[in-house]
């Protein structure tokens, strides 16, 4: 039986150096370097590159909590409401994870509330499902709607009560429409 090995990374011509920078330059976002990524973003590197994920640096800095550097990559053109492979967006990420203040600095800064992520799910429910409350007020505040409902056909207030999320649930039964 004869078996395919793939080539070596340099037998495909890709440029080690310009691999070994883009690593670099993810690991930066996930951890937060704004003195770096400030640098790099006024030498030229754009704002929107994206991983095999198809995580944007923005995707990555505001999924791991880091807001100065938030700020930064969209003050250089980052783009809050791109998804990635898996149809999240950094807004959805940020009320995964109960991030009030990442919530409204992305909200501030063109994110959508309402838009529609992953299985048609909006930030609304993926706060709803995980019993972010803070979170959840804040979406209501600007503007999110409660009755829109998943590709199933479930609302967030629905969510809330299928994970036992029962402040988010009795919150969202509240302002039902």
């Amino acid at each position: 039986m004869q078996t395919y090995q793939m080539p070596a990374v340099q037998e495909q011509g890709v440029d080690m150096e310009a691999l070994e920078l883009a690593q670099q330059v993810f690991q930066m976002a996930r951890s937060g370097d704004v003195a770096g990524m400030r640098r790099l973003l006024q030498a030229g590197l754009p704002a929107e590159l994206y991983n095999d994920k198809g995580d944007s640096l923005l995707m990555l800095a505001s999924y791991h909590g880091h807001h100065e550097l938030t700020r930064v990559l969209l003050e250089y053109g980052a783009e809050p409401m791109q998804l990635n492979d898996r149809g999240l967006s950094p807004l959805g990420g940020a009320a995964y994870k109960g991030d009030v203040a990442m919530v409204q600095l992305l909200l501030a800064q063109g994110a959508e509330p309402d838009q529609r992520m992953a299985q048609g799910r909006t930030a609304l429910m993926y706060a709803a499902m995980f019993d972010r409350v803070e979170v959840v007020e804040v979406l209501l505040k600007a503007g999110a709607q409660v009755g829109l409902e998943d590709q199933q056909g479930i609302t967030a207030l629905g969510l809330a009560r299928a994970m036992g999320a029962e402040k988010a649930a009795e919150r969202l039964a509240a302002k039902r429409p």
